[in-house]
């Protein structure tokens, strides 16, 4: 699993909001994001579940600040 491939798989999730998703990096404060919400942060949850059959709790996800903190969570429960 690399980065590039979470950060795009991210940004499709971003698609409703009003971002340049091409600026988007691996040390993003993704919850300081313009639009960023709890609709959101489901369609996070809900493509890491998807794609790599991960499972995030609600706290985890808060703990996390930047997409790659996100990412290294998700690696470290495949």
């Amino acid at each position: 699993m690399r980065i590039e491939d979470f950060i795009a798989k991210f940004a499709e999730q971003l698609e409703d909001i009003d971002i340049d998703v091409d600026k988007l990096s691996a040390s993003t404060i993704f919850r300081e994001l313009n639009g960023w919400s709890s609709l959101i942060a489901l369609s996070v949850l809900a493509m890491i579940d998807e794609e790599y059959d991960v499972q995030l709790k609600g706290e985890e996800i808060k703990n996390a600040k930047t997409i790659q903190q996100l990412f290294d969570l998700v690696q470290s429960k495949l």
